[in-house]
């Protein structure tokens, strides 16, 4: 199984920080998040991964090259001319998964020790075209499932914008954890360009194909993404 990790993003919430680094480079208990996303995919045997960058993208390349890539085959997707959001992002990245595996896609200001083993058993099984990591927690924007856990929806309570894609009796809200597994063949069903949000992607396609959540009861689930997160922890 190959990975991606989503770490092109301005970190805007970790300013001033990232004003003079990238967000995948400020550290957490004394490593930066990029190390942290990468000991998590390699620990669960992930040893091809591709990064995205865009925000002071030389300071990860040397990061990377100064730890040997951590012991693992790392690829660079270059987003230094436009910012491609999540879903642009992993579209311009479809070269490297191109051995017909489903594979995992993680942000890299995410704490997680969530076992990507029984994640990929349950997508194995279920066999959706993207399986979600999702859990029961206070946010602004949750995706919205039915009882069978299958992708019905979005919502952002501070909005009030609500997005249906299918029609049910019942919608339970949960957060997404920022760790999902897709298969290959969502590739040929992305007709947007340019910029766009993984989110959109999912909402757009959660009418007609079979997208799951899976409960992320892991111990530790922290995001650092914001300022307030990261002191003193």
């Amino acid at each position: 199984m190959k990975a991606m990790i989503l770490a092109a993003g301005l970190g805007t919430r970790l300013r001033p920080l990232t004003e003079s680094m990238p967000k995948a480079l400020v550290e957490v208990e004394g490593k930066p998040l990029l190390q942290h996303a990468l000991e998590h995919v390699k620990r669960y045997g992930i040893r091809d991964v591709i990064v995205n960058v865009h925000h002071f993208p030389s300071q990860i390349r040397d990061f990377l090259r100064a730890n040997d890539n951590f012991g693992i085959k790392i690829s660079i997707s270059d987003e230094s001319d436009e910012l491609l959001e999540t879903g642009g992002g992993l579209k311009k990245a479809s070269w490297f998964f191109n051995d017909d595996n489903p594979f995992v896609v993680r942000n890299v200001d995410i704490l997680s020790n969530l076992d990507l083993h029984a994640m990929a058993r349950n997508h194995s099984l279920e066999k959706p075209l993207a399986t979600l990591a999702i859990r029961n927690r206070n946010t602004s924007r949750y995706f919205l499932f039915n009882d069978t856990k299958r992708l019905c929806g979005w919502e952002n309570i501070k909005t009030g914008e609500k997005r249906v894609s299918l029609e049910c009796e019942e919608l339970t809200p949960y957060a997404f954890s920022g760790i999902q597994i897709l298969q290959p063949e969502i590739f040929s069903f992305i007709t947007e360009t340019g910029r766009f949000s993984l989110t959109d992607l999912y909402i757009r396609l959660a009418a007609c194909h079979l997208i799951k959540g899976y409960m992320d009861n892991a111990l530790e689930w922290r995001d650092i993404g914001k300022i307030e997160n990261r002191i003193n922890r």
